[in-house]
């Protein structure tokens, strides 16, 4: 049987925007290098993703040298946004915003008033662009499933999440002979992962406990829980009834609908596409 190897990597400026696939990229403690350091929310403070506004998966982000990003979006004017200042330390009273995430609260630093406007005019509802300055901010991953310590940035739980090619096949044949056949087969950006691997059996990542991309070990955290989102189309921002119809009858965790493995890494580094991915336990 052929090694796997990585397929692509995936990293995503914003949250909920498009992502772009480079060649290589910096493995860090919380997430990929870059990875989810922006964010909008609402006037209440709360994280907005594409399960809300689902022409957010329309809009993108190109990650500058500086740590900023250019923004594009059907209907508006390309604007660039630099890195705003890094606030204090302590968080209060620095300029800084709570944010809700999933529960949990991390203060941000606002970025230009334009990006609002720019954002805000898109969605047709008030939001702030906010950024991730201080790794010091992220959020606790979910000690059930963290070592004392691990954290992640924006991503909704966890540093990084795997997929395989040969389960989207295995899904995509069993949406085939279901009731909405005629909306597959479904491509891989619908579970917006940070690493893709090729050469595996199908479903085989559900029985990966550790494994290694490059010279890079990471820990599996728990599988993937899916929502809404795998339901919108990333290049139009329709919605449909897969996967979520399919995975119900066939990958059903208790209430969980599941695809992919969430990974916590173990040491920093770099991973590159074709990468041997070795799974260690």
């Amino acid at each position: 049987m052929p090694i796997p190897v990585l397929r692509s990597v995936h990293v995503h400026p914003v949250k909920a925007l498009r992502g772009f696939a480079p060649a290589e990229a910096e493995v860090q403690p919380w997430g990929l290098a870059g990875d989810r350091r922006w964010a909008l929310v609402d006037d209440a403070g709360k994280v907005v993703t594409q399960r809300r506004h689902a022409r957010l998966a329309l809009a993108s982000a190109a990650p500058r040298p500086d740590g900023g990003v250019t923004l594009s979006a059907p209907g508006r004017e390309p604007l660039t946004v630099e890195a705003p200042a890094p606030a204090g330390a302590d968080g209060e009273g620095d300029g800084t915003l709570p944010m809700e995430i999933f529960g949990t609260v991390v203060r941000m630093v606002p970025a230009i008033s334009e990006a609002d406007a720019w954002f805000s005019a898109y969605l047709d509802s008030a939001v702030r662009l906010v950024h991730l300055d201080d790794p010091a901010r992220r959020r606790p991953i979910d000690p059930e499933y963290a070592l004392p310590g691990e954290t992640v940035s924006l991503a909704d739980g966890y540093p990084l999440l795997a997929t395989t090619t040969a389960s989207l096949d295995a899904l995509n044949s069993l949406i085939a002979q279901g009731d909405h056949a005629d909306e597959g087969p479904l491509p891989m950006n619908r579970f917006r992962p940070n690493v893709v691997v090729d050469g595996t059996t199908p479903w085989a990542e559900d029985g990966w406990r550790r494994l290694a991309i490059g010279d890079v070990v990471f820990r599996v955290a728990k599988s993937s829980g899916r929502c809404v989102v795998t339901t919108t189309d990333q290049s139009t921002g329709e919605r449909g009834k897969e996967p979520l119809r399919t995975l119900a009858r066939h990958r059903k965790d208790g209430s969980r609908l599941i695809f992919g493995q969430n990974l916590v890494p173990e040491h920093r580094g770099i991973i590159r596409v074709g990468d041997p991915v070795e799974i260690l336990d």
